[in-house]
C-alpha cells in the first residue's frame, strides 16, 4: 500500500498547461479521483435557492498528528507541493489557494478545511521536511516563482496564500515583493510579532536545552502561560453538565497541548531551533517591507494564542496596512485552524472575501449558504422570533388573504417591496421563514456601508454584517440588481434605505422613497413579479427616545456619528427631499413590553409582457406610485387588523403556550 505522502502528493508527470516544475512531488497531471487540470472558462454559476446540506467529515488535532506522522519521517528531499486528495475536484474557474504551513511544515494544517476548500479553490499546500534547511528567503522565491507562472497563465483570477505564522510571513514576502499580481492573503496569527512572543524565549531556551529535554519545553510553555491551570482547574471534563461551550473550549485546549507535544518529538531540536531563526529572520524580513504591501487582507487572531500575541499584532497590522480586516477568534489558540468551531470556508465567505476574478461579483461569485451557515446568519435575530412571535400574510392571485406565503409564487424572478422597520429587526424573519416555508433565499439589496472598511472598522464586532454576505447580501447598485433579477433571483429591495429604518422619532410606518421609479423598468425587463409587503410591529417592542437630531448634539456621540456618516459610502446623492438625507447613526432605544410583528403581502404585480409599455417613464413612474401605495395599504391593513388579535402582547402568547406546548403557533386575527 502507498505512503500518506504518496497518497497526498502523487508525483506526477508534466502537467499539460506548462505549470512550475516543483521538485519531488510536482503538480501535474492529476490522478482520476482528483482531477484538477484547470479549464480556459469558468462555469457559469446559478443562484442557488436552497440550502447546502453536505456533510464535512469532522477532522481532529488527533487525526492532523496521526496523518502527519509519515510526513514528517525525514525523506532528504527539498519542499514540495502536494494536492489533498479529500479535496476533491475543484470546480471550473476556480482560484487557486496556496497553502503556507507555520513551524510544523507538514502542509497538513488546513486537513479539517480540505472538503469544504475543495469546492471553491484549487488547493496546493506546501510541504517542508524535517531535515530541510531551506533559508526564509528562498522559501519565498519558491512560493513567487508557483503564483508568478499561474498569474502568467491566469492574470484575470486572484491567487489566494492562507498562511499561519511562519506561512503568514512567506504570505507577506511574497506580496510585497510582487505588487502585480492580485494576491488576496488570509493570514491566522501571523509571525510578525515575534520579538513580542513567547517564541523568542522559547528560542533562548532551545539552546541550552539538551536534545532529550526540550520534550518538556510544551508544559514549560503552558506553565508560563497558565492556559493549563485556567481551563482544568475552571472547567473539569468528568462534570456530566458542562455546556457545550466548554466543552469545545477544553478541546481547543487539549489539541493546542497535542500540538506542542508532537511539534518538539517530530522535530529534532536542531531543525525546531532552524524553524524558530527561521521565524525570528522571517519577521524581520516582512515588518521592514510592510510598506509595499497594498493587498486584500484577512487576519484572524486568536485570543488564546499561546506563543503569539496574536490580537494585538492584527490591530497593529491593521493600522499600519492600508486594506486589512480582522477576524478576532477569543477563545481559541495558536493553531486555529485545527480547533473545533472554526470554519474557514464560513469565515471566508462571510467576510466578503471570495471573488473568482479581478473585481468582487457579490452575484457571480455567491456561494448559498450550509445550513450551519444559515443559523449563524440569522442567530442575531432569534430575538425577534422569541418575543415578538411573527406572523405573515400573503395575497393569492384571485385577492384572497391567507396566512403564511402561499400567494409568494416559487419561480423568480421577484422583487419584494417593502417597508423597511426599525433598525432592520425585521431581516431575521423575513429571511429564515423564506427559506424553511418557500425554500428561497432572498437576496438584500443592502447599504455600501455594510461592505465598507472603514464602516467595519467602526463597529464594536468587526463580523457583525457577516450573517448578511452569507445570506447573499449586495451592496446598493443598478447593477446588481440587474445580475439578480437576470439569474431569476428573488430580491428583497427597501426604497426607502437607512432613512426609513433609521428614521425619527414619530415616524414609524411612514414611508420615503425617492421621487423617481427606481426600479419598475429593470423588473420589467427581466418579466420579475413586484410583491408589495407591510411590516408592522415595531413600535410594539422598541420606541425611539433619542434620534440623529438629539444624538448630533452631543459631543462624543455626534463625533462619532460624523465619522461614520464622513467614511460611508454615500448614496443618493443625486437624489431631493428627505430620502437624500440618509444619516446613519445608533438611535437611543426604549424597549417595551413585547408585542407582536405581523407581515403582509400584498397581491403580485406581474411586468411580464410589459417591457415595451413601462419603457415610458410616465407609465413607468404610475406603476411605481402604485407599489408604493400598496405598500402603504398592506401596512393599514396590518395596523387596523391586530387590534382584534388577541395574542397580540407577550403575556397572553405565553399562556397560550403554556396550556397548548410551547412548540405550538399561537393562532392571530382571521385575515
Amino acid at each position: 500500500m502507498a505512503s500518506l505522502p504518496a497518497l497526498l502528493s502523487m508525483p506526477r508527470a508534466a502537467p499539460a498547461r506548462n505549470r512550475v516544475q516543483l521538485p519531488r512531488a510536482s503538480r501535474g497531471t492529476e490522478p482520476v479521483t482528483a482531477p484538477f487540470g484547470r479549464r480556459s472558462k469558468p462555469e457559469v454559476k446559478q443562484v442557488q435557492k436552497v440550502l447546502d446540506d453536505s456533510v464535512i467529515e469532522p477532522v481532529r488535532v488527533a487525526d492532523f498528528i496521526e496523518r502527519s506522522k509519515e510526513m514528517v519521517r525525514p525523506d532528504g528531499g527539498p519542499p514540495r507541493w502536494f494536492s489533498p486528495l479529500e479535496a476533491g475536484s475543484r470546480p471550473a474557474g476556480s482560484p487557486l489557494l496556496l497553502y503556507l504551513p507555520g513551524i510544523d511544515g507538514t502542509g497538513l494544517g488546513l486537513i479539517r478545511h480540505h472538503q469544504r476548500l475543495g469546492k471553491m479553490f484549487d488547493i496546493w499546500c506546501l510541504h517542508i521536511p524535517v531535515a530541510d534547511r531551506t533559508p526564509f528567503d528562498v522559501l519565498v522565491e519558491y512560493v513567487e516563482r508557483t503564483a508568478k507562472e499561474e498569474y502568467s497563465h491566469f492574470p484575470n483570477k486572484p491567487i489566494y496564500l492562507v498562511g499561519e505564522s511562519l506561512g503568514a510571513c512567506i504570505a507577506l514576502a511574497v506580496a510585497a515583493r510582487n505588487p502585480n499580481i492580485d494576491f488576496i492573503l488570509i493570514l491566522a496569527n501571523p509571525g510578525t510579532s515575534f520579538e513580542k512572543s513567547q517564541a523568542r524565549p522559547l528560542l533562548s531556551l532551545l539552546d541550552v536545552v539538551p536534545e532529550p529535554f526540550h520534550a518538556a519545553i510544551p508544559n514549560l510553555v503552558n506553565f508560563l502561560t497558565g492556559s493549563s491551570y485556567m481551563m482544568t482547574s475552571a472547567y473539569p471534563e468528568n462534570q456530566p453538565f458542562i455546556p457545550e461551550i466548554v466543552k469545545e473550549l477544553s478541546e481547543n485546549f487539549a489539541g493546542a497541548v497535542n500540538y506542542f507535544s508532537f511539534l518538539v518529538s517530530s522535530l529534532p531540536k536542531d531543525s525546531l531551533l532552524w524553524r524558530l531563526k527561521m521565524l525570528k529572520s522571517a519577521s524581520f524580513f516582512v515588518n521592514s517591507r510592510l510598506h509595499a504591501i497594498e493587498n486584500q487582507i484577512l487576519i484572524l487572531a486568536s485570543g488564546r494564542d499561546q506563543l503569539l500575541p496574536s490580537s494585538v499584532e492584527a490591530e497593529r497590522l491593521c493600522k499600519d496596512l492600508p486594506n486589512v480586516r480582522i477576524r478576532h477568534f477569543t477563545d481559541n489558540g495558536h493553531t486555529i485552524f485545527l480547533e473545533s468551531g472554526i470554519d474557514l470556508v464560513t469565515i471566508i465567505k462571510g467576510a466578503g472575501y471570495y471573488r473568482c476574478s479581478e473585481k468582487m461579483d457579490y452575484v457571480r461569485d455567491y456561494l448559498s449558504p450550509t445550513s450551519r451557515e444559515y443559523e449563524k446568519a440569522v442567530q442575531n435575530y432569534r430575538w425577534v422570533d422569541l418575543v415578538a412571535d411573527p406572523v405573515m400574510f400573503s395575497t393569492l392571485e384571485n385577492g384572497k388573504i391567507v396566512k403564511g406565503l402561499e400567494g409568494i409564487p416559487c419561480e423568480g424572478p421577484a422583487v419584494l417591496v417593502g417597508y423597511h422597520m426599525l433598525m432592520g429587526f425585521d431581516l431575521g424573519s423575513l429571511v429564515s421563514r423564506f427559506v424553511t416555508e418557500k425554500n428561497i433565499i432572498l437576496r438584500g439589496i443592502a447599504h455600501p456601508f455594510m461592505f465598507n472598511r472603514a464602516s467595519e472598522l467602526l463597529m464594536p464586532d468587526s463580523s457583525s454584517f457577516d450573517g448578511m454576505r452569507l445570506m447573499g447580501a449586495v451592496p446598493s447598485s443598478p447593477i446588481n440588481l440587474y445580475k439578480l433579477l437576470s439569474r431569476k433571483a428573488f430580491v428583497l429591495l427597501y426604497p426607502g434605505g437607512a432613512r426609513e429604518a433609521l428614521h425619527r422619532k414619530g415616524e414609524q410606518y411612514k414611508l420615503f422613497w425617492p421621487e423617481q421609479s427606481e426600479f419598475v423598468r429593470m423588473a420589467s425587463k427581466f418579466g420579475a413579479t413586484i410583491i408589495p409587503f407591510g411590516a408592522v410591529g415595531e413600535d410594539d417592542i422598541l420606541e425611539v427616545v433619542l434620534d440623529y437630531d438629539d444624538l448630533k448634539n452631543i459631543p462624543f456621540i455626534g463625533n462619532l456619528h460624523g465619522r461614520i456618516n464622513q467614511d460611508a459610502v454615500r448614496m443618493r446623492t443625486e437624489s431631493t427631499g428627505e430620502v437624500a438625507n440618509q444619516k446613519l447613526y445608533l438611535p437611543g432605544l426604549l424597549p417595551k413590553f413585547p408585542g407582536r410583528v405581523y407581515f403582509f403581502f400584498g397581491k403580485p404585480i406581474e411586468t411580464r409582457g410589459r417591457e415595451v409599455e413601462l419603457r415610458d417613464r410616465k407609465k413607468a413612474h404610475q406603476l411605481y406610485m402604485h407599489v408604493k401605495s400598496e405598500v402603504e395599504n398592506c401596512n393599514s391593513y396590518l395596523l387596523e387588523k391586530r387590534e382584534k388579535d388577541p395574542y397580540r402582547n407577550l403575556l397572553p402568547r405565553l399562556l397560550y403556550q403554556a396550556t397548548h406546548g410551547f412548540t405550538t403557533q399561537v393562532p392571530t386575527f382571521e385575515p
